[in-house]
């Protein structure tokens, strides 16, 4: 019962305080203040009490399932269940949300009511997506996500706003019908194969798939969660929408609607499809390595500073991608402690963003400079996030990508030197964007406020939070790890059991090795895998 609860507190407070609007506006943002702090004190409680404890079960470690029927004529189930990865993701989801709420406070002025709404619904959602078992009901709350950030976008945001979330709209809703396409393939190919009828993710792992089909089911999920990552070139509606959202809206974007897609490579793409997902990771790592080259010369190319961190995202998710499709254990304890530092650290950078345009009125890095002497706890938070964005060790990031190129060293070396030559292109956009905001001669006269006790502490927390996964990670390692392992026992199986050739081998990729990556994705020029094929362990 409490995994429903962890998606109705969102809810219920943000009815209430959308109800309450009418009372004056401080209503909504102290409703949804307490509702997303005893978010946050449930998922912490949890995961102090049953981090470490596991149920096993035939289909893996998990630490609590709710089930019930739904629609039992077409086999959906309201279904949830948590596992260390879902619960790490859901605490990080209740501390951005408190964060998102505490600095909306002032910015926010029209229609506090409803955007109180419209954040908490968002939220909802992806708890909802971290929690759900049943592929319905699992789309269901992909879906839900989409409407409230339309909203957030589009009446609260800056001068492009209806274009931006217009954008975004269109990306997500008709990747995600994709997504749809691609679950209902595999039902039916469940139901043609057992005569059983079931949206159930257990019962569908393992399902047998025709070979005409399987690489394009998976690619209707890959594609939809690419978009989400944002994976290059399906990542076009990012810079767009985190540039003209409000600061909330960014610090959800980046923190946490962006971890959906890379939570879903995990959770579905790969334990579904091993097979075609092997297949396909040479594919995705190409992809993976690219983003992070363009998103970090793209970065270091813009002048609205807020486009410059979105870029950054598209950077940073590219090591994630990257260490999903390394496919072991070091590279995806990796990719998950990317997602939560790269979500403290960008949601931390995006709301300090939003404070300096708050108090400037503009985003323009040339007409800022030596901003440091009037707001040095401001500039001094700034700094501190950008280290973290380039990877400074004793800071969370660099755990995270140190371990994805460790772990992708042994499956490719030639991608893993691109992408550390990617941290070297995030050390110059970093500390090129301290200098052009903070140091040197002031361009223009700007007289204004640096942080009030507010945001210092919200930004004293997140800065203990990103030293405290730099400097002890372990926590997140053990809670994760059940997970995880059964995830890169999935890898294995993709090569072992279903026989498909090995697409690496020392640590290169060679010219008739991508071929018979690329076979899988073109299902007409498919040819069947010989008996004698590699066995070998991925």
């Amino acid at each position: 019962m409490i995994l429903i609860w962890l998606i109705l507190i969102p809810l219920i407070g943000g009815l209430a305080g959308w109800l309450l609007s009418y009372w004056g506006p401080a209503w909504p943002r102290w409703v949804a203040l307490l509702a997303m702090l005893l978010q946050l004190v449930i998922v912490v409680e949890l995961w102090v009490l049953y981090g470490h404890t596991v149920i096993p079960t035939a289909n893996g470690p998990w630490l609590a399932r709710v089930s019930y029927p739904w629609i039992p004529s077409l086999g959906i189930r309201f279904q949830l269940s948590l596992d260390g990865l879902s619960l790490l993701l859901i605490v990080l989801t209740a501390f951005l949300g408190v964060v998102s709420v505490i600095v909306s406070w002032k910015s926010i002025q029209q229609r506090v009511g409803f955007f109180h709404l419209n954040l908490l619904f968002v939220l909802a959602g992806i708890v909802g997506v971290f929690l759900a078992t049943d592929l319905f009901l699992f789309y269901f709350f992909w879906e839900l996500m989409l409407v409230p950030m339309f909203f957030l976008i589009d009446i609260w945001g800056h001068e492009n706003r209806h274009y931006a979330a217009i954008k975004f709209f269109l990306f997500t809703q008709l990747s995600g019908l994709l997504m749809l396409l691609s679950i209902l393939g595999l039902v039916f190919a469940h139901g043609h194969a057992t005569h059983v009828y079931t949206f159930d993710y257990f019962q569908l792992l393992g399902t047998p798939l025709p070979g005409a089909i399987a690489p394009w089911l998976m690619l209707g999920f890959f594609v939809a969660f690419a978009v989400k990552l944002p994976a290059v070139p399906l990542h076009t509606w990012l810079p767009d929408a985190h540039t003209e959202a409000p600061t909330a809206g960014s610090v959800i974007l980046a923190g946490l609607l962006l971890k959906t897609g890379a939570y879903g490579l995990i959770r579905f793409v790969l334990p579904l499809f091993p097979h075609e997902a092997q297949a396909f990771a040479p594919v995705a790592m190409t992809l993976a390595v690219i983003g992070i080259i363009y998103g970090a010369v793209l970065a270091f190319a813009q002048t609205d500073v807020k486009r410059l961190v979105a870029y950054t995202s598209i950077s940073h998710l590219g090591f994630v991608l990257l260490g999903i499709f390394a496919w072991n254990a070091l590279a995806l304890q990796g990719a998950l402690m990317q997602m939560l530092a790269h979500g403290i650290s960008t949601g931390a950078l995006f709301a300090l963003v939003g404070a300096l345009q708050d108090r400037l009125h503009t985003r323009d890095l040339r007409r800022m400079g030596g901003l440091w002497s009037s707001i040095p706890i401001l500039g001094g938070a700034i700094l501190l996030f950008s280290l973290a964005s380039l990877g400074l060790p004793g800071l969370g990031n660099f755990v995270g990508e140190f371990l994805i190129l460790l772990g992708t060293w042994p499956v490719n070396n030639v991608f893993t030197i691109i992408a550390a030559i990617g941290m070297i292109f995030a050390l110059v956009y970093s500390l090129w964007m301290v200098q052009q905001a903070l140091l040197g001669q002031p361009r223009e006269e700007w007289h204004i406020a640096d942080l009030h006790a507010r945001d210092i502490t919200v930004m004293g927390v997140m800065i203990a939070v990103i030293v405290w996964l730099g400097l002890l990670p372990q926590p997140i390692f053990n809670t994760a790890e059940p997970a995880l392992r059964r995830v890169s026992e999935y890898g294995s199986m993709g090569v072992g059991e279903y026989g498909s050739v090995r697409v690496w081998e020392y640590g290169l990729i060679r010219k008739d090795n991508l071929k018979s990556a690329l076979t899988p994705i073109l299902p007409y020029a498919h040819t069947p895998i010989p008996p004698h094929a590699d066995k070998g362990d991925a």
